[in-house]
């Protein structure tokens, strides 16, 4: 079975043709794992979704994307800020794994299952339809397409109780990181 590797520094991303990068290991009462920090000076093209009649840029000249790897957990969280600094969107990747590689870089495992939270509050699920095809084609097994849907049922109540706690870190990440770029 082979997932995609997904890394905090995301090097591998031509849109982006300037970058700053920060990455530390935090340990904390709330949080245990990487954060990096993608400070975006410019971009060959916007990049935008379209979510029910809105379209949303995700990234552009000026934005930042944190990254957060708990240990131990099966997701990651990645929150979009727009060139003012306000949040554009927090996206939980399901994951078989956190870890980081051999040069100390962050990295996820991504099982395909995605849940996007606008600042609005609506919460969006995407890529069920990818998961079960995963399965279908051996590419996962039937215990990482259960722990993919365990993960996500999990993080929606946690949500939806205000108790994810990954959403409320984002903003104190991000200026602890931005620190370490403006050095």
């Amino acid at each position: 079975m082979h997932l995609k590797r997904k890394y905090g520094d995301r090097s591998d991303w031509n849109r982006v043709l300037e970058r700053e990068y920060a990455q530390s290991y935090l340990e904390t009462d709330l949080f245990k794992g990487y954060v990096s920090l993608l400070k975006i000076a410019k971009v060959k093209e916007p990049l935008y979704v379209k979510y029910f009649d809105q379209n949303i840029c995700l990234v552009n000249d000026g934005y930042i994307w944190l990254q957060q790897f708990p240990l131990g957990k099966q997701h990651s969280v990645t929150t979009m800020f727009d060139e003012r600094g306000q949040i554009v969107q927090w996206y939980i990747d399901i994951c078989s794994m956190n870890g980081v590689s051999e040069d100390n870089v962050p990295w996820m495992d991504d099982l395909y299952l995605d849940i996007v939270v606008l600042p609005s509050g609506e919460v969006i699920q995407k890529d069920s339809e990818e998961l079960d095809e995963a399965l279908l084609h051996g590419t996962i097994d039937q215990f990482l397409y259960n722990l993919a849907r365990q993960e996500v049922n999990l993080i929606n109540s946690l949500i939806k109780d205000g108790s994810f706690t990954l959403l409320q870190l984002s903003e104190e990440h991000k200026d602890m990181l931005l620190q370490k770029i403006q050095k």
